[in-house]
């Protein structure tokens, strides 16, 4: 009886707990997950200046290789390489023996013909007084005619002649044809010059100097955008162009500003780029031609450009992407275009709405879809600006 008893309130006691446990299992629910924290901004849509970067190379405003007219041995050398010369200054001397010889012969030709000339105007006077009395046949006084007019044109041809080797002779010296800095790769003394083929030295300017550069096709047009919205006449050079800055090899600015003089008549059939030539001041003589450049754009924007935070935009493979706050509470995702880096945000050129608010914090396991809870915030409160940063897009 005893033993009955026990095993009975044991048995109790067990369906007592088992009850219990399998009641608390039945009535346990699964916990709600929590709303994402996340903050976000509206878009920002406003006029954007935009800087633009690219590879350039400095060449002489106006640049000569300086070749002999005439050929001979460089006799005498009057500056010397890297020398700033002046119009007209003389350089070179070349040997003058046979053109002074040339213009001896030439004289004496000359005055042979001259000599002919008078002889044949003077028989030609006789024989006019002779046909006035029909002493000589027309025929006679005709060829008479024929003979002055021979030797006036051989008196032409010798003079010619004499111009020529005049010529030739104020040719052995070589005057510099522009103002400007000489090369350093001049000819020396004894060297034999030849005519229009001998390379003696090369003069260019050194202020200003151009600048040359490269533009794809879509920048190009993007650099007329503004000019085309406004309805200037692009076709007869009207456009306002943006003004120049360069950084040199060793990362400083140059202090002065370019213009943008010309720019190529097509596109490059190879690279799909126009050649763009710009002139910047040199009046302290720093920029060399043949010196490579950083060119920036300066004065470039885009009007009613849609931006948004750099750190908003997620990229996965080819593809980049905001995450939005959606109508209904959720992250929306929404793929889009990227234009170029301005500070702190990236223009977008496809894939939202002015409208649109972006999440700009709390993305890091965030996913499309995904319950939300924003707080709205300003790029002030969040330090973005659109002139934080000075680095420049490059384009090269």
């Amino acid at each position: 009886m005893y033993l009955g008893k026990q095993t009975g309130s044991f048995l109790a006691a067990a369906a007592l707990l088992t009850s219990l446990f399998l009641g608390g299992c039945g009535s346990q629910e699964e916990p709600q997950a929590g709303k994402a924290q996340v903050k976000a901004m509206k878009v920002l849509q406003q006029d954007t200046p935009v800087a633009y970067n690219y590879p350039g190379h400095l060449q002489g405003k106006e640049e000569v290789q300086v070749h002999a007219r005439v050929s001979g041995s460089v006799l005498e050398k009057y500056f010397n390489g890297g020398d700033y010369v002046y119009a007209g200054q003389p350089l070179y001397k070349l040997d003058s023996r046979q053109y002074e010889t040339a213009v001896i012969s030439a004289q004496a030709e000359l005055s042979k013909a001259e000599t002919n000339l008078r002889h044949a105007q003077e028989e030609l006077s006789r024989y006019e007084v002779l046909w006035k009395d029909r002493a000589v046949s027309e025929q006679t006084l005709t060829d008479k005619r024929a003979d002055v007019d021979g030797n006036k044109a051989t008196v032409a041809a010798t003079q010619a002649a004499v111009r020529k080797a005049q010529e030739n002779l104020d040719d052995t010296i070589v005057y510099a044809p522009m103002s400007g800095r000489v090369s350093v790769d001049d000819v020396a003394v004894g060297t034999y010059a030849t005519a229009g083929t001998t390379k003696l030295v090369t003069v260019g300017t050194m202020d200003p100097v151009d600048v040359q550069f490269s533009v794809s096709e879509t920048e190009y047009l993007n650099l007329l955008a503004e000019a085309m919205e406004t309805g200037e006449d692009i076709r007869h050079d009207n456009t306002p162009l943006p003004k120049i800055k360069i950084n040199l090899s060793n990362g400083k600015e140059y202090p002065f500003e370019g213009n943008i003089v010309t720019a190529d008549r097509a596109l490059s059939t190879n690279a799909g780029s126009l050649t763009i030539k710009a002139t910047i001041p040199n009046p302290q003589g720093i920029l060399l031609p043949g010196m490579f450049v950083q060119v920036h754009l300066v004065g470039v924007k885009t009007t009613n450009a849609l931006l948004v935070p750099q750190r908003a935009v997620q990229q996965l493979l080819d593809e980049s992407f905001v995450l939005v706050v959606g109508a209904d509470g959720k992250s929306v995702s929404k793929n889009v275009k990227l234009g170029e880096k301005v500070g702190s945000y990236y223009i977008i050129e496809k894939g939202l709405d002015p409208t649109d608010v972006v999440i700009v914090e709390g993305l890091t396991t965030l996913r499309a879809g995904q319950d939300i809870e924003v707080t709205t915030v300003t790029p002030e409160e969040m330090g973005f600006s659109t002139t934080e940063s000075t680095e420049i897009t490059d384009k090269s």
